[in-house]
């Protein structure tokens, strides 16, 4: 509970929820908030923050020596969609930034190191069912590219170095507190707003696309349990694959028309299908369960109910507003 914790990235989806969950374990004062600009004033204004260039290895080590970091989870990244449109910052700012954390952590200044991965890393030739921990990879996408090259790294430094660096294949994330950063899996966020709001969306997916998925809460429950896992129970340094549910969006439209009747969705799928065709369908994650005991807990009625509810008070709140 001494951790001095540093959150690159922090105004991203993921970022924002995992620095809330961190300040309820370790308290405001231990964990501090940083992204390149002030994007989400809320999380701003809710404790200590720092404007920091995930690019710059200045600006993160005068942070770090500032606040006398120990622990740093670097969730600054750009994602599929997004990388493929701009290809060579996707690779600066996703490579540049891991090495810059690496290259501090080998210095000891810092005990632990968090950095996520994807599924992305995996490719057309990797098996599509139950995905195995060790197979295949050959990514399509300048995204997936810069998490297969990143694993590499980090396995590296810590064989190399001693640094100890964990990491997770992350699926796609679900969440109604922020809005999803340009990947292939947003549509699982956007179709919940579209059913309050439009009571129809259109899909850039086929409805049959299969992919894994998994609610916000048991994306950070995992990167927070993989940090308190004991370093001897950490058994894999390139990045453990994990796993929640797998849906597809033929399956969501139905889970939200059992609470909204009216609701149609239309498919009009674009360069987003050729990335989610090359994606498993279903991801085996037996080595993390074994390992560190991960287990996740929500399924997709779960999710729906909970997106729905949630949404549906944030909705109503902006209504009312005066003007």
């Amino acid at each position: 509970m001494n951790s001095r914790i540093l959150i690159i990235g922090a105004c991203g989806q993921i970022g924002s929820e995992l620095t809330y969950s961190l300040r309820n374990i370790f308290g405001n004062k231990n964990v501090i908030a940083s992204d390149i600009n002030h994007s989400n004033l809320s999380l701003v204004n809710s404790g200590l923050f720092e404007i920091v260039d995930a690019q710059d290895y200045s600006s993160i080590k005068t942070c770090v020596e500032k606040h006398n970091i120990d622990t740093i989870y670097l969730m600054a990244a750009m994602l599929s969609a997004t990388g493929e449109k701009f290809p060579e910052k996707a690779w600066d700012l996703n490579m540049n930034s891991l090495f810059h954390v690496l290259n501090l952590a080998k210095t000891k200044c810092l005990k632990k190191v968090f950095w996520p991965s994807s599924i992305a890393v995996f490719g057309t030739t990797t098996p599509k069912e139950y995905t195995p921990q060790y197979t295949t990879m050959e990514p399509s996408t300048v995204y997936g590219i810069t998490k297969q090259v990143g694993e590499r790294w980090c396995e590296y430094y810590h064989n190399k170095y001693g640094v100890d660096v964990r990491s997770l294949r992350y699926p796609g994330i679900i969440s109604w507190k922020t809005l999803p950063g340009g990947g292939t899996t947003d549509y699982a966020v956007e179709i919940y707003h579209k059913a309050i709001t439009d009571k129809f969306y259109n899909c850039f997916l086929k409805e049959d696309t299969e992919l894994p998925m998994m609610f916000m809460d048991d994306a950070v429950k995992a990167t927070i349990d993989i940090m308190n896992a004991e370093t001897s129970d950490v058994k894999i340094r390139s990045s453990y694959n994990l796993a929640a549910i797998s849906f597809t969006p033929k399956d969501i439209a139905e889970s939200i028309k059992k609470h909204i009747p009216e609701f149609k969705v239309g498919y009009h799928p674009d360069y987003r299908q050729d990335i989610a065709n090359s994606w498993p369908k279903s991801i085996n994650d037996s080595y993390a369960r074994q390992d560190w005991k991960w287990k996740h807990a929500w399924s997709l009625e779960n999710i729906t109910i909970e997106m729905l509810f949630q949404l549906n008070k944030k909705y109503n709140s902006i209504l009312k507003e005066p003007n």
